[in-house]
């Protein structure tokens, strides 16, 4: 499906959403966020299977992507955590959603992780490909082996002059090697690519990313406003509300090992790990199983909230 023929917009204090809607605008709202360098076409097959089952689907443009814009030039393109989080509570609040279900790939998992953490009454249930995603400058700071600093090498391409004049330059070649390298068994096509790197033309798009990766490793200074938002996310706060971590057999991308983080999922929860060559692209290259866990912990959030 094309998600891009389904596009609405909302309007929040910062931002223009680009936004697709599927299903009943009465259904159980669910809130699928994507990656980089990805768009809203990881869930081209998801969100079709839970409007079918009668979820409302909202499946938004992240910040620097497709057709979401900035309402204010002089606004600093901002890829903090923090300010991810907030432009899902706010795009809720300009739907008037209450609560959802949040579904994410890779920015999307941690958006949604950071959302589920700082705001739970907002959050019926959690579903994030690689599991909790939450982080801090501290931790970027840390040292890792040889061969995990190397799976990182674009984040430090982007610390420099070069790489951000090259990324901006060559935005298309370097997705189409991200998607390569981190979903190898992936057998997607150039129309499938094509398709979803036409958002990556957003004129804000560049500036996020870099600016994405060198606020990671403290080289890039964050909104002093959300110091505070930042901090508790430091702290790697548990997510209460239910939960189900989702993982591929064959992700090529730099990810946590489960174990590692199953202890901050302190609600219902339960970790899936998928067979078949599945890559970092979880919820596109396996989207019947990505529904399914979205389906499930929906449940457990109703369950869990009618038991109270």
């Amino acid at each position: 499906m094309l998600l891009s023929d389904h596009l609405r917009r909302a309007e929040t204090p910062t931002l223009s959403i680009g936004y697709a809607e599927l299903g009943p605008a009465d259904g159980p709202a669910v809130l699928l966020l994507h990656g980089w360098p990805y768009d809203i076409h990881t869930y081209a097959e998801v969100a079709p299977l839970l409007a079918a089952g009668g979820h409302r689907v909202i499946v938004p443009y992240q910040r620097g992507f497709g057709s979401t814009r900035f309402r204010d030039s002089t606004t600093l393109r901002n890829g903090q955590q923090a300010v991810l989080a907030l432009d899902v509570a706010a795009l809720m609040d300009a739907l008037g959603i209450e609560t959802a279900t949040l579904g994410g790939a890779d920015w999307g998992a941690r958006a949604a992780c950071c959302v589920a953490a700082l705001w739970p009454e907002r959050c019926t249930a959690v579903v994030p490909v690689s599991g909790y995603l939450i982080s801090s400058q501290a931790a970027g700071a840390v040292p890792l082996s040889p061969g995990a600093e190397q799976t990182w090498w674009y984040q430090y391409y982007f610390a420099t002059e070069r790489g951000r004049r090259g990324y901006a330059q060559h935005r298309r070649a370097f997705a189409q090697l991200i998607w390569q390298t981190a979903s190898p068994r992936w057998p997607f096509d150039e129309a499938v690519f094509a398709r979803s790197a036409s958002a990556l033309d957003n004129q804000d798009h560049a500036a996020i990313v870099v600016h994405n990766y060198r606020w990671r490793l403290g080289l890039a200074e964050g909104d002093p406003r959300l110091d505070d938002l930042e901090a508790r996310l430091a702290a790697t706060p548990p997510i209460t509300v239910p939960a189900i971590s989702l993982e591929g057999d064959a992700n090529g991308a730099p990810h946590p090992d489960p174990t590692a983080y199953a202890g901050r999922f302190v609600g219902p929860y339960e970790h899936r790990t998928l067979s078949g060559g599945i890559g970092h692209n979880l919820p596109q290259e396996a989207p019947e199983a990505f529904a399914a866990a979205i389906v499930t912990a929906t449940q457990w959030g109703k369950t869990k909230k009618a038991l109270k």
